[in-house]
């Protein structure tokens, strides 16, 4: 595929200038974070791959950037007024942060079923926050409403060049930073961060291809760009970039500078969540983790290039990371689900003990179902959970059980 050179007679609503200003802008007040490449993923996919960590911002995201560079260019009636914005998520603590520290009041609205913790994390930061409508939409309607009764300023999470540019900021450190760089791989959500990004590759000649990534559940901007009309809802992973509706702004830059976008899967995402936590020892959420979850669903599309992707956020909840890790361990065949049939008699069980013992494998739990089955009156089903080294060490054990005449099944996962 061809790769993109930004437009030469229709100039882009935000230049590299504007990108390099909000850099010096805002340097010192958000963390320049690391750009390291990982030799363990790197011969996983095939290519050289570069991580941008800017889970290791103060708020854990990447939006601190955008977000402080539209709160210094307000003037000073403005900043009195104070600040509003709708969001559940990376920008309401982002926006509340930077407001805080100087010293502007920030209002944020959200939906009434936003998780409490991220409710009390924002207010940490010093926000107002307003829990408002059943849906994004109806707290984001609510905003506007207050921005007109209030006077405040509304904040767009991503579609407001002054945002696009502040979130530029990251590629420009991480290309300055790894100048060998000839790829990125990018999260898409609004398309704030893409388009900032894209600016910064397509600038002073560079032949930088930039390769966006959706959610298989949410893809908004790929429908906006091919013209399909594929649906936008369910539970994905990558919540933070699970947006129904991308900016017109941001829509145009993305058709203009992007060269490709992907979708991925959630056992993608899932995958890419537990393999940065195990290798690189970081936590990342599932929409900071999509630009890996590319490179793993098409390795051939990336081979031996130098991919530069941005860990965009770490705001991941614990419980769902552990159900992730224990997924993931459970598809590797090193955490699995046994189902046995026996007879209901002394001793059946301590036999069955014995092979695990014999095959060195670890039990974990054990679940004995006589009523609600199908079989005899004396027949039972035992679900085992249990631990191994590998498929090919689980392999083994379902062997040694089968020799022993026993009936025995994995439950998978869906």
């Amino acid at each position: 595929m061809a790769t993109k050179a930004a437009p030469a007679n229709a100039p882009l609503p935000v230049s590299i200038t504007d990108v390099r200003e909000a850099a010096a802008r805002i340097m010192g007040s958000v963390v320049r974070t690391p750009t390291l490449v990982s030799r363990t993923l790197s011969e996983l996919t095939g290519a050289t791959v570069y991580l941008k960590f800017e889970n290791l911002q103060f708020t854990a995201a990447y939006k601190e950037r955008g977000a402080l560079n539209t709160l210094l260019q307000l003037d000073e009636d403005a900043r009195s007024r104070g600040v509003i914005a709708a969001s559940a998520g990376n920008h309401a603590q982002g926006l509340a942060y930077h407001a805080t520290r100087l010293g502007i009041p920030s209002t944020i609205v959200m939906p009434l079923n936003t998780p409490t913790i991220k409710v009390t994390q924002t207010e940490s930061h010093g926000a107002n926050v307003i829990l408002h409508g059943e849906t994004f939409d109806e707290a984001y309607a609510h905003s506007r409403k207050l921005e007109a009764e209030k006077g405040f300023t509304f904040v767009h999470p991503f579609d407001d060049a002054r945002i696009i540019a502040g979130q530029g900021t990251a590629a420009l450190e991480m290309i300055e930073d790894v100048p060998e760089i000839d790829t990125l791989v990018i999260p898409i959500g609004g398309g704030g961060l893409i388009s900032g990004s894209a600016v910064v590759a397509k600038s002073e000649g560079r032949a930088i291809e930039v390769v966006g990534v959706e959610a298989e559940l949410y893809p908004s901007m790929y429908n906006r760009i091919h013209g399909t009309d594929m649906p936008c809802a369910g539970d994905t992973l990558a919540e933070g970039i699970a947006v129904k509706e991308p900016g017109g702004i941001t829509s145009k830059m993305v058709e203009a500078i992007v060269d490709d976008i992907i979708l991925v899967s959630e056992r993608r995402l899932e995958e890419a969540v537990s393999l940065l936590l195990q290798i690189e020892k970081t936590v990342v959420e599932g929409a900071g983790a999509a630009g890996l979850a590319a490179l793993l669903a098409e390795p051939g599309r990336f081979r031996g290039k130098t991919v530069g992707t941005i860990l965009c956020g770490g705001n991941i909840d614990t419980r769902l990371l552990a159900n992730v890790l224990l997924r993931d361990l459970a598809r590797s065949g090193r955490l699995a689900r046994l189902r046995i049939r026996l007879q209901d008699r002394p001793g059946a069980l301590f036999n069955v003990a014995r092979i695990f013992h014999e095959q060195g494998v670890n039990i974990i739990e054990v679940y004995h179902q006589r009523v609600f089955t199908t079989l005899p009156a004396k027949g039972l089903i035992t679900d085992i959970e249990c631990e191994t080294r590998d498929r090919d060490h689980l392999d083994r054990l379902m062997t040694a059980l089968r020799r022993a005449q026993y009936e025995v099944s994995q439950v998978e996962l869906a």
